[in-house]
């Protein structure tokens, strides 16, 4: 990135060495970077500052995942028979994923569903052999009462009955084992069929037909993509200002335009010891699905405000390369009236103003965030520049320059841009201003606000390149 910021500057300088190029032929004399009584005012954009709190937010990266995501595994070893779905379908809860072969399964099922009837039938034999043995000690027990017969006898059919009683239980408990068998063996033939545990769509397939699969062979991934959790890490220093229902958004892709709006769900009382965070996460109603499982996604935490402040856009912020002082250059003379008229397009259709000062003003920033920052230093109704500061400073700070007012929306958009879109936009600019220049109808005046006017843009697209990549994120 940094050959290519050098690389602009010298576009820059060429640039402007190519406006100065043809003053002796309209009479201007004087080295470039010098404000002369003849030369042109540059043309420069402007914002009204604003008073307010900032917005505290600290921006972090996160992942997405399923709320209910799980990865399929078969419970047995077996081959695979059939396969009911692809990647990317919606199943109902139960729905059939997966056959395995389940011969051998159904076998087993049988031959403990005989082993089920013959314990029952040894168990009915059982009980008919104690109802037998029962009866007849009351038998016994009568005669015994009528001394026709003896008490020795009677014994020996009390210990018959015991004896059948015993039977029973055994028979009873054969059963009981029988059925936990056949119930075992139908649970082992049921495996052999995956089935989906929750309703929800079918992803990463990675079985076959004919593949054999054990317990360790990944089969599918499922997840409930309307609700998705989104868990990200946060430092030391602002595990303090975190808390559980703070307003949230989450950029699919960096993407502001898409945010969706969430709250922080919960957050881990425990720092991990080697990269002192903690992690944060934070349930997303996703029933549009903007957000997919694995997303590599940006996640704005808002935690609260900033004192009052001026507030003013951060490509306002300047750099005095003379004084080395951090500061804005501000129209003190223009009224906080001066209006901006749009085109039925939404376009800013605002005419540049007669010539006013410039003064370089420095100031002391008390909060800043990643579009915006909070100064004191001037007063809110200040109109400060955004755009043009690199010319004002070729012309020696502190001079006349022409004022287009904008608006706060333009300039945010502005700071928005990537730096690719940066550098095409810059190059293209460059490109019109050449061919204007240079071109053969020298006879017809050039229009030496519409230049100054343009070489601002292109200044404009230099200073958001340089706020974006060396200004972190608050």
């Amino acid at each position: 990135m940094k050959h290519i910021v050098k690389y602009i500057a010298v576009v820059i300088a060429f640039g402007l060495l190519a406006g100065c190029g043809g003053a002796d032929d309209e009479g201007r004399s004087g080295p470039p970077g010098r404000s002369t009584g003849d030369q042109e005012p540059p043309s420069v954009e402007t914002v009204l500052s604003e008073f307010g709190g900032l917005p505290l937010e600290a921006r972090v990266s996160g992942t997405v995942q399923a709320q209910n995501q799980v990865e399929l595994y078969p419970e047995v070893s077996e081959r695979v028979t059939d396969v009911y779905v692809e990647s990317g379908d919606y199943v109902e809860e139960g729905a059939e994923l997966v056959q395995l072969r389940d011969r051998s399964y159904q076998d087993r099922l049988r031959q403990a569903e005989a082993s089920l009837r013959i314990a029952r039938a040894d168990e009915r034999s059982a009980r008919a052999s104690l109802a037998e043995a029962q009866a007849r000690l009351d038998r016994t027990e009568r005669l015994v009462q009528q001394e026709f017969e003896s008490t020795q006898q009677l014994e020996s059919v009390r210990a018959e009955v015991e004896s059948a009683e015993a039977n029973v239980d055994q028979a009873e408990g054969q059963v009981e084992q029988a059925e936990a068998t056949v119930q075992e063996r139908q649970a082992e033939l049921e495996e052999t069929v995956i089935r989906a545990p929750f309703s929800g769509y079918v992803g990463e397939r990675s079985v076959q037909i004919g593949q054999r699969v054990d317990t360790g062979t990944l089969l599918f991934t499922i997840g409930s993509l309307d609700q998705v959790r989104v868990r990200a890490s946060i430092s030391d220093r602002l595990y303090s200002q975190i808390r559980k229902g703070q307003r949230v958004e989450v950029l699919p892709d960096g993407n502001a335009d898409e945010a969706v709006q969430a709250e922080v769900s919960r957050i881990s009382p425990f720092l991990d010891s080697s990269s002192y965070s903690a992690r944060v996460e934070i349930d997303v109603d996703n029933s549009e699905q903007q957000l997919r499982p694995g997303m590599f996604v940006e996640v704005n935490i808002f935690y609260g405000e900033s004192d009052q402040a001026t507030l003013i856009p951060r490509s306002a912020l300047y750099n005095n390369p003379r004084t080395g002082e951090n500061g804005v250059f501000v129209a003190s003379e223009l009224g906080e009236e001066m209006s901006i008229e749009m085109t039925s397009d939404g376009d800013e259709e605002t005419d540049l103003t007669e010539p006013t000062p410039m003064q370089f003003q420095p100031v002391d920033v008390v909060a800043e965030g990643r579009e915006v920052a909070g100064v004191r230093g001037i007063d809110p109704g200040t109109w400060v520049v955004t755009v043009g500061q690199e010319l004002l400073i070729q012309r020696g700070g502190d001079v006349d320059a022409r004022v287009r007012a904008m608006e706060w929306d333009r300039i945010m958009s502005l700071q928005r841009l990537q730096d690719q879109d940066v550098l095409r936009d810059f190059m293209e600019r460059q490109q019109r201003m050449a061919q204007e220049r240079f071109s053969d109808d020298r006879d017809v005046p050039s229009d030496s606000a519409t230049d100054a006017d343009t070489s601002a843009s292109s200044s404009s697209s230099f200073r958001t390149a340089r706020s974006d990549s060396s200004s972190p994120a608050s």
